[in-house]
């Protein structure tokens, strides 16, 4: 497994592992996937986008972008993690994780937050293990899928 930065030329294998979760699950609100000028945006923001590659292949993708638009939050990034289904629980969410927490804190980030859709248990671990700690939840904040959906929100201090 190899994690480095993002490149142009893989934005089509993160738009495909992204709208797998975004038709099938609730770990996205996105209720479909996202054309390639919004994950061109979202890779040139100067916070860190980077994938996780196994064998040639992307197999998951992570990025710190900023929690809430507002000037005040320029210090506080919120993570996303996405790992291809055929890849989960061989580490790449970790060391996607570890990652994105090392280049986000030398880009200035002070706070970095998940906000986890129905607490997922894989994903409330994987940041628990990494030093997150749970600041709220957010009850029936979502629709998706013909249900309500709570939101948890962790956070670590990366200064």
């Amino acid at each position: 497994m190899t994690i480095r930065a993002v490149r142009p030329d893989d934005l089509p294998s993160v738009a495909a592992i992204y709208e797998h979760y975004a038709l099938t699950t609730v770990i996205t609100f996105d209720e479909a996937g996202l054309d390639p000028a919004a994950w061109e945006a979202k890779a040139g923001t100067g916070w860190p986008f980077l994938v996780a590659e196994v064998g040639g292949v992307v197999a998951g993708f992570g990025y710190a972008g900023p929690y809430r638009p507002k000037p005040a939050y320029r210090h506080t990034v919120e993570d996303s993690l996405y790992i291809s289904p055929e890849h989960t629980g061989r580490g790449l969410g970790r060391a996607l994780l570890r990652e994105l927490i090392v280049r986000s804190r030398e880009a200035g980030a002070r706070q970095m937050i998940a906000v986890i859709a129905d607490a997922q248990p894989a994903s409330v671990g994987l940041h628990v293990a990494e030093g997150f700690t749970e600041a709220g939840r957010l009850r029936d904040v979502g629709f998706k899928l013909g249900r309500w959906v709570d939101t948890a929100l962790y956070q670590r201090t990366l200064a």
